[in-house]
């Protein structure tokens, strides 16, 4: 595959995303070359790649997440970087990386399991706690505050986010700590800031964190987490899981999964929502006023602030998209936060618009890997935004955010706001 003309913005770069979401590039590429090849150089020490295509029409990331059996997410897993050949037949472990009835008894026997772990009734037996816990998160950080500011993300949203995930699976509160640091080291792995120093493999380059060989100690919690669930079991899905008949590796892989993005999904989307709402006070007002529904105010803010930026899938056959060549093997990347601002799509698109009805944005994906999260992310997002209404001043920036360096998760690792002042 040969490189675009010279016209056509890079949306690799981790440290782009790190400015603000690109939407200007974005829009030159949907305008322009909806599909279009970008290369992969060497960035902050992390190898180099062959090159993907950045996929930004919502039409078409929608064809490739719905199409499984010619966008593949087995042949190459879903991060943008190639994994090491030797980590692949690891990768393919997890549901995320397998695609429906290709593999015999694997996604769908997989992505079954979790569904009757997730149920909506197991999820929403929760509210009340979760409520419990976003307002006494929201009057700690309030109270605490010597300046009338707190910085939401450390008082309020990874904890928020990090408990609420953990009461669902189970984890025993001695040992939540070390959920947050798995979720740091593997989300994080990009921001020199906000993950450790990489550990170098023998040729001097930084081993990706998902391999197994980083991943030790997370498999050995999850085998000493399940046995103690079939002794001691549980409403939670970790008994669910335990008592599955699940082998070794896919509950390792299981809990793996539920770690990393069942808690990195709320904790991206959760600063990433009030951040919006800072930014336009008519929107809060209508929420706050409840001209506009709290349910719909909460996907409007995903739509704005999806948690994740990009997913790949790899072709598996020779195709065609949007008027453009695809050779089986070309990696396919979406970006969700370019298809959720298609104007082919949503009427004036940089507007929040709290009420916004139909909101048909892929923050959560589509097609068989659509997330099975996606009703506790958003319970939790509905809560916290009806407890920081009652409990809380309009939201206001006390300070510069800071934004997560990564061309994969949406984060938000600063955010200063105004904490004292009158409710709403």
């Amino acid at each position: 595959m040969k490189p675009d003309v010279p016209d056509v913005p890079d949306v690799f770069d981790p440290r782009i995303h790190a400015e603000g979401v690109p939407h200007d590039r974005y829009r030159i590429l949907r305008d322009h070359h909806p599909v279009a090849w970008q290369p992969e150089p060497e960035v902050l020490g992390w190898p180099a790649g062959p090159g993907f295509l950045a996929v930004t029409r919502h039409a078409d990331v929608v064809r490739v997440l719905r199409d499984h059996r010619t966008y593949s997410s087995w042949l190459g897993a879903t991060q943008i970087r190639d994994p090491d050949p030797a980590d692949l037949p690891f990768l393919r472990r997890t549901m995320l990386n397998q695609d429906p009835g290709e593999q015999a008894g694997g996604h769908g026997r997989l992505r079954r399991l979790v569904s009757r772990a997730f149920t909506p009734a197991r999820v929403d037996a929760f509210a009340c706690r979760v409520r419990e816990r976003a307002r006494t998160l929201l009057r700690a950080a309030r109270d605490g505050a010597e300046d009338g500011s707190a910085d939401l993300v450390a008082t309020v949203t990874d904890e928020y986010a990090l408990l609420n995930l953990t009461d669902l699976l189970g984890v025993p509160a001695a040992d939540r700590g070390l959920l947050l640091d798995w979720t740091v080291r593997i989300i994080g792995y990009q921001d020199p800031q906000d993950a450790p120093a990489p550990r170098l493999g023998p040729d001097g380059k930084p081993l990706d964190p998902r391999s197994p060989a980083l991943l030790g100690e997370m498999f050995t919690y999850a085998r000493e987490l399940a046995r103690h669930k079939r002794r001691h079991p549980g409403d939670d899905v970790m008994t669910s899981l335990a008592l599955a008949g699940l082998d070794p590796a896919e509950l390792e892989m299981f809990f793996f999964l539920l770690t990393v993005a069942g808690n990195d999904t709320v904790r991206s989307a959760a600063p990433g929502g009030l951040l919006a709402l800072a930014g336009d006070r008519d929107a809060y007002r209508q929420v706050a006023d409840g001209r506009a529904p709290v349910d719909r105010a909460v996907d409007e803010l995903l739509r704005v602030h999806p948690p994740v930026l990009s997913f790949r899938r790899t072709a598996a056959v020779d195709t065609e998209l949007a008027g453009r060549p695809i050779r089986a093997g070309d990696k396919v990347v979406v970006f969700h936060a370019s298809a959720n601002h298609d104007e082919r799509v949503f009427a004036d698109p940089y507007r929040l618009d709290p009420a916004r009805s139909p909101n048909p944005h892929v923050s959560f994906g589509d097609g068989p890997h659509v997330c099975l999260g996606a009703h506790f992310a958003r319970l939790q997002l509905r809560i916290l935004h009806e407890e920081w209404r009652a409990e809380m001043p309009a939201p206001e920036l006390a300070g510069t955010p800071r934004r997560l360096v990564s061309n994969f998760i949406n984060g938000i690792t600063r955010l200063p706001l105004r904490v004292s002042g009158p409710a709403r």
